[in-house]
Formats: structure tokens, sequence, C-alpha cells
């Protein structure tokens, strides 16, 4: 079984970015992310619409990475590493199947540069050699072409298409779950 210790908060980096740990003060970019229509589109969550909002959705990534839950980066480029553009990160570590769901964002200003390719390929390259994973799976809508574009580039396989499986806003929605053995 899979025994992750995020007690030293593993940072990353690439060519451009730095992969960092989400702290209270990126809450007004998190707020930012995370109440954009385009940004929220395809994600089955509401929308942030306060500070507190975002706050408590921090709270959530801190508390998961205190408990070795999930691990969640804050995606900055490494010329401005105090500011977010964007997250990445393991929601949810099936441990004892040593298999994670991973879940990303990206601020629309940094869309169709390569970043998010970038960071994720870097993810999963510390999933598999350091967090010792053997599967990494994405959920998204499958409506969501760009992000369908970016896991298979980054070696993903498309194993499921569930219909009308969750319930968002009064109707029920489609999930494709992609998937990537070590």
């Amino acid at each position: 079984m899979l025994q992750p210790d995020f007690s030293s908060f593993p940072e990353i980096k690439t060519v451009r970015l730095l992969l960092r740990q989400i702290t209270k003060k990126d809450a007004p970019e998190i707020l930012r992310l995370r109440s954009n229509e385009d940004v929220m589109r395809y994600i089955d969550k509401e929308r942030a619409a306060t500070i507190m909002d975002a706050e408590v959705f921090i709270n959530r990534i801190l508390k998961s990475l205190n408990t070795n839950e999930g691990i969640t980066w804050a995606i900055a480029l490494k010329e401005y590493p105090e500011t977010l553009i964007g997250t990445i990160g393991y929601w949810r570590l099936i441990k004892e199947h040593y298999r994670a769901e991973i879940g990303y964002m990206l601020n629309p200003n940094h869309w169709n540069k390569g970043i998010m390719k970038e960071a994720l390929l870097k993810v999963i390259e510390v999933g598999f050699n350091d967090l010792k994973l053997h599967s990494i799976e994405a959920h998204i809508n499958p409506g969501n072409a760009a992000s369908a574009s970016i896991l298979t580039g980054a070696g993903f396989v498309q194993e499921a298409h569930f219909k009308e499986n969750f319930f968002f806003n009064g109707t029920f929605r489609d999930t494709a779950i992609y998937s990537r053995l070590q």
C-alpha cells in the first residue's frame, strides 16, 4: 500500500515553471481562477464568489496534504514565483491500489502555451517515480476537448465514458475517465 509522506513539500521546477505549495496568500488568485466562467465551464463545482470561498478551497487542499490524502501544487512562472497561475495535483490517492486521480486548472491568460502539458508531465513523473504510483486517472467532462488533448498528449488513454453519472446544477452530466499506467 502507498504510504506517502508530504511533511516535506516536494517543490518541482521545469524549464519555465515552479510548482510550489499553495498558501493562504494565494487566495486572491484562487478566487480569480475558481470564479472564472471559462476556467470552471467543464468543472462541475460551484464557482467561487468570495475570498472566503477561495480560503475554504485552500483549507481543503492543506487538510488533504496534512493527512497525506492528496497533494496539490500552485503553478507559477519561474520569473513570478509568488503569482499562482494555476493548480495541479493528485486530489485523491487510492493507496491500496497505487492509483491517484489528477486534476488541474489554469488561468486563461496562459492557455495554449504548453504550460499545462509541461506541468502535467512533471507531476506524472513525480507520481510514478517518487510517490510510487502504478496508475493515474483523470475524470473530465467529455466536452472538454482541450483537457482530453492535454491528457492524450501526455500518454493517457480514455478508458470509460459514463453517461449521466454526475448530478450538478439540476442536470445529469457525463464523465470521461482517462488513465495512464506506469
